[in-house]
């Protein structure tokens, strides 16, 4: 009886493979960012054959059956001409947020005070979803260059030497106002502390002056 091939079962069939790795520039040492790489191109090749192209050792990978060789040298060619420009594919917030290391809030922070750059915004439809997002993308050449001079570790800085000074101030202004409130309760004794009834209505009267 002949066996039926599986789907996760490895072929022995002759295969079509072509590898593109990817220059640092262009993935700026992140594997989020290779993936991303790797879902940009798919997205511009035709439905049959995107999913023969997959990522591997930090680059990408095209396997076809050797009887698709028509298919293989299109898929092929529209790919390297894909990757020409690659290393300006705009960066979306989860590839930031790996290539520097930081996390969502910082991220949100930094847009909102202008110290990260924003490089436009892309609107996205949720796959099997009529919902559409809209978030910002990142210029890789500003992204990279930021990387370059450790710009994040001075902001992290910058805004811990700013949060202590916030607590300093809020520490003093409460100290100011409890003070001021314990002045005014000595300066001014209500009736009962001073046992003497109509005290006020004395003094609205100006008996004492």
């Amino acid at each position: 009886m002949q066996k039926t091939k599986t789907k996760n079962k490895e072929s022995d069939d002759p295969e079509l493979i072509r590898e593109w790795p990817l220059p640092v520039e262009a993935t700026l040492g992140s594997g989020v960012r290779v993936k991303g790489i790797l879902q940009e191109i798919r997205s511009r090749l035709p439905s049959p054959v995107r999913k023969s192209l997959d990522m591997q050792a930090g680059g990408l990978i095209l396997v076809m059956p050797e009887t698709s060789k028509t298919a293989f040298r299109a898929t092929a060619s529209a790919v390297s001409k894909a990757l020409d420009d690659i290393a300006d594919l705009p960066i979306i917030p989860r590839e930031i947020e790996d290539i520097l290391t930081i996390t969502a809030s910082e991220r949100k922070r930094w847009l909102e005070d202008g110290r990260l750059p924003s490089a436009g915004t892309r609107t996205v439809r949720l796959q099997g979803r009529a919902r559409k997002i809209t978030f910002h993308v990142f210029d890789p050449h500003v992204v990279e260059d930021l990387l370059d001079r450790s710009a994040v570790d001075e902001w992290r800085e910058d805004d811990a030497a700013a949060k202590a000074e916030n607590r300093r101030r809020a520490a003093y202004q409460a100290k100011l106002t409890r003070s001021l409130k314990k002045k005014e309760k000595t300066e001014r004794p209500d009736e009962a502390a001073t046992g003497l009834i109509g005290w006020d209505e004395f003094g609205i009267d100006g008996l004492l002056r």
